[in-house]
């Protein structure tokens, strides 16, 4: 992580307490868990999984998210109490959020039983434009490839707790209908909205835009906030567009985006891509892209 913190030492206590070694276990097949009647555990990077998981396992697992409410998937540092709590997962649940890339052998190295699952697979991913060997890890804001996450969070669940299979199957059934449903309606929202370019400051919105015929316009690129002559860039090109509204979100520094605004005459919103009831959110942001490109 580059120095030595107070953090680290404290996990490096942590793991030593747990008596683990350094190797980590995502190749590993599946163990059916212990059928004891109580709810199994299960840990996720962020709080859109947690609905994802809870909505297919219903009372059969207690998800424990690792990047709490406000908190930064691209930075966020785990607590030592989070690594013990580890010791009685039966199943993580990666995204590809940029922490877990820092974590995930320490995360292995905490519960060698623990089976690690990346919710990446079988899906169209997309790349940056200035990093095209990197994908863009906001798998989650597109219901498209949230269908393909829930299948594969049900066949992990039905394989670890085979005697409740049937039911898993009926939840993921009644959620990707919400799924279907939910894109109905955002199709509706945004249909007839003639402005489709947003500006945002973190690009959590390219699946969004992607699924939604719309494009986005990122004000961080790379992870870094414009330069000067960037942001100069930037308004002249908000002017261009009649873009009036710069988006951003409340787990990030604002400032570059109120910069934007203030010189264009304009304003920030606040959406935010790691709201806990992600069905929900994802129609209120579309109502509000619907609103601010229809003006």
């Amino acid at each position: 992580m580059g120095r030595t913190t107070l953090s680290g030492l404290l996990l490096v206590t942590a793991l030593l307490l747990l008596g683990v070694t350094a190797c980590g276990n995502g190749d590993d097949e599946p163990t059916a868990v212990e059928d004891t009647g109580r709810p199994f555990a299960v840990t996720v990077s962020i709080l859109p999984q947690k609905y994802f998981v809870e909505r297919i396992a219903g009372s059969h697992a207690v998800v424990t998210i690792m990047v709490p409410p406000g908190g930064s998937p691209a930075t966020y540092e785990p607590k030592p109490d989070q690594l013990t709590a580890l010791s009685q997962a039966a199943v993580y649940f990666r995204i590809g959020v940029p922490f877990e890339d820092a974590w995930m052998q320490r995360f292995a190295a905490a519960n060698s039983a623990m089976l690690i699952v990346d919710t990446r697979e079988n899906l169209s991913l997309r790349y940056w434009e200035d990093a095209p060997d990197k994908a863009d890890p906001h798998i989650w804001l597109s219901p498209v490839e949230v269908k393909a996450q829930a299948q594969t969070i049900e066949n992990t669940l039905a394989e670890l707790d085979p005697g409740h299979a049937a039911e898993y199957q009926a939840n993921l059934d009644a959620f990707v209908a919400d799924v279907e449903a939910l894109e109905a309606d955002i199709r509706r929202t945004l249909k007839g909205v003639a402005a489709r370019k947003f500006i945002v400051f973190h690009p959590a919105w390219g699946y969004f835009a992607r699924d939604f015929d719309l494009d986005m316009i990122p004000i961080e690129v790379g992870g870094q906030e414009p330069s000067a002559a960037e942001l100069a860039d930037l308004v002249t090109r908000a002017q261009a567009e009649g873009v009036k509204v710069i988006f951003a979100q409340p787990e990030f520094n604002t400032g570059a985006a109120k910069t934007i605004a203030d010189q264009i005459g304009g304003e920030v919103l606040l959406i935010s891509p790691l709201a806990p009831d992600w069905l929900n959110n994802l129609r209120s942001v579309a109502a509000t892209f619907a609103e601010v490109l229809g003006q």
